[in-house]
């Protein structure tokens, strides 16, 4: 069987962004912890940094752009920067995150998505129901996150 030798791309420059070290996947993909020119860390992976598409952490980029090339951080699958903003989408008809209307159940449906899964929360008959069950959601799997990133980004 033919087995891919593991690159090891620590210490090399990319753009701006130099090479710390190996980080958690993003999805299934190898992704590096990298440092960029103005200070800033970010996670990139390995085919953005190779083929040239993310060369900074976004600080050269401006507002607009690819994501990926915003220098957006990913830990396990999931955009910090993302979750800590806590935007609602513009195709979002309920004002909530994460809650819709089943129309052919007559429901109100609560999900949430976390580390590349979607996890359903159930379905209610009342609105508040769903978006209490997606609050308590958000506390105990974003904001947990987020506080346990923000612990370790500042021992790094």
């Amino acid at each position: 069987m033919y087995s891919r030798k593991k690159l090891d791309l620590t210490g090399q420059k990319f753009g701006r962004l130099t090479v710390l070290a190996p980080a958690a996947n993003v999805g299934n993909r190898t992704a590096w912890l990298c440092r960029c020119d103005c200070g800033k860390k970010t996670v990139v992976r390995t085919y953005h940094l190779r083929s040239g598409h993310t060369k900074s952490c976004g600080c050269q980029n401006g507002d607009g752009g690819p994501r990926y090339a915003l220098g957006l951080s990913y830990v396990d699958g999931t955009c910090v920067e993302m979750l800590a903003a806590k935007t609602v989408r513009k195709n979002n008809t309920s004002g909530v995150p994460g809650v819709d209307w089943w129309a052919s159940k007559g429901r109100w449906r609560a999900a949430i998505c976390f580390k590349g899964k979607r996890y359903y929360l159930g379905s209610y008959t009342r609105f508040e129901d769903a978006v209490k069950a997606r609050k308590n959601a958000e506390e105990n799997l974003h904001d947990r996150f987020l506080k346990e990133y923000e612990e370790r980004t500042r021992l790094v």
